[in-house]
C-alpha cells in the first residue's frame, strides 16, 4: 500500500473535472454456484422437518401424493465464482409454486396465459475468495422454471427475474437475470424433511445463472484539462511528453469505486489514517492485458475519490495504450495514455 498519498491537492492542481455521469449500459456478470438443492415443503407435519441426515427426493408434481400450486420451497446453494474469478458467498431463494400452465393438468398445473413453476424472492450474498470479506448483495424478483413465452431482451433461458436492487458494491442496482450466457442449473430438489445442515456433506446441482446489472455507478477515470488522471511516481501527468514505460509503476485516480473497509456514512470523506482500502475487487487493464494492482484506497479527504496503484505489464509496446479500470466485475470507460 505504498505511494499512497493526500491527493486532494493535487487533483485540484491538475484541473480536476468530475466524469459526467449518464444511463450505463448493463453489464454482465455470470455468478457460479455448487451444492444447490431446493427443499420443497412437501409435507405439513413439522415435526419432521430436517430431521433425516440423507439425501431425499421432493415430492411436489412428482406423483408422490403432492400436488403442485401453493407449496413453499426454499433453496440454498453457494457462490464460488463471478465472470470466472474465484469468488464465495451463499445464494438462497423462498419460492411458492405456482404451476401455471395455458394446457392445465387437474390437480398439478393452474390455467394461465403463461408457463412458470414458482414465484421467488432470491439474495446472492458474494464474497471475496477469502470468504470473510464481503462485497455485496445483489436481490431479484420474478418467475422460474420453462417460462413462456420468455421474456424480450437479453436471453435469460426459462426465466422471467428483475434485479430490485443491491448493498455494497451493488447498492442500487438493477436490470435482469437468467441462465443466458451461463450454464443451466441442475438443482437437486429435496424434501423438507432433509437435514439441510448436510447440503454440502449429500451435494446438489451446479452451474451458473447470469445477471444483466445496470449499476446505479461505474468506475470512471478522473479526466483533467491535460488528460487521464495517470500520474508517474511523482504525480506527474502521464502525457505525451513524458509518457509511461513498461514495467513503470503507475497511480490513477477515479471515481465510482464503491465502498471501503472502513465503514462511512454517505458524504463523510475518506480518512487519512488508516486509508480506507477498497473493499472491492479492483482490475485494472492496460490495452487488454492485465495489469498488478499493488492498491486502492480512497483519497483522504475526498469522498468519491480514489487511488490505485498498479504495474503497467512489462511487454507493452510503446504507442498510445487504453487503460480500463473495474470495480466488482463492473467496467468503467476506457482512456488513453502514451506509453514509451
Amino acid at each position: 500500500m505504498s505511494r499512497f498519498v493526500i491527493t486532494t491537492a493535487i487533483l485540484i492542481a491538475a484541473g480536476y473535472v468530475n466524469p459526467a455521469r449518464g444511463q450505463g449500459s448493463a453489464t454482465t456478470l455470470v455468478v457460479g454456484l455448487e451444492n444447490v438443492v431446493e427443499y420443497q415443503v412437501d409435507t405439513s407435519d413439522l415435526s419432521k422437518w430436517g430431521t433425516n441426515p440423507n439425501s431425499t427426493t421432493g415430492k411436489i408434481a412428482q406423483g408422490m401424493g403432492v400436488g403442485c400450486a401453493g407449496v413453499p420451497v426454499m433453496a440454498y446453494g453457494d457462490i464460488v465464482s463471478v465472470n470466472g474469478a474465484p469468488a464465495r458467498g451463499t445464494y438462497v431463494s423462498r419460492a411458492v409454486a405456482v404451476c401455471m400452465s395455458p394446457t392445465p393438468t387437474a390437480g398439478l398445473f393452474a390455467m394461465a396465459d403463461i408457463s412458470a413453476n414458482s414465484l421467488r424472492d432470491e439474495t446472492y450474498y458474494i464474497l471475496q475468495s477469502d470468504g470473510a470479506t464481503p462485497i455485496g448483495t445483489i436481490m431479484v424478483n420474478g418467475l422460474n422454471g420453462n417460462v413462456s413465452p420468455r421474456p424480450p431482451g437479453p436471453p435469460v433461458g426459462g426465466q422471467n427475474y428483475t434485479i430490485v436492487g443491491g448493498t455494497g458494491a451493488f447498492l442500487g442496482a438493477r436490470g435482469q437475470k437468467g441462465n443466458g450466457t451461463g450454464s443451466a442449473i441442475n438443482v437437486r430438489l429435496a424434501s423438507i424433511t432433509e437435514d439441510a445442515a448436510n447440503r454440502r456433506q449429500n451435494g446438489g446441482g451446479r452451474g451458473s445463472f447470469t445477471f444483466y446489472v445496470v449499476p446505479m455507478f461505474r468506475p470512471e477515470v478522473v479526466i483533467t484539462p491535460n488528460g487521464p488522471a495517470v500520474t508517474h511516481s511523482d504525480f506527474s501527468l502521464v502525457s505525451a511528453a513524458k509518457p509511461a514505460a513498461a514495467g513503470e509503476i503507475l497511480s490513477l485516480f477515479a471515481t465510482g469505486l464503491g465502498p471501503t473497509r472502513t465503514s462511512l456514512a454517505p458524504g463523510q470523506p475518506f480518512p487519512s489514517s488508516p486509508l480506507a482500502v477498497v473493499n472491492s475487487p479492483i482490475d485494472v487493464t492496460v490495452s487488454g492485458k492485465s495489469a498488478e494492482v499493488l492498491g486502492a484506497v480512497g483519497s483522504p479527504g475526498a469522498v468519491d475519490s480514489y487511488q490505485v496503484n498498479f504495474r503497467v505489464p512489462p511487454d507493452m509496446s510503446p504507442g498510445a495504450a487504453t487503460i480500463q479500470i473495474s470495480a466488482a466485475w463492473i467496467p468503467g470507460a476506457p482512456v488513453s495514455i502514451a506509453v514509451k
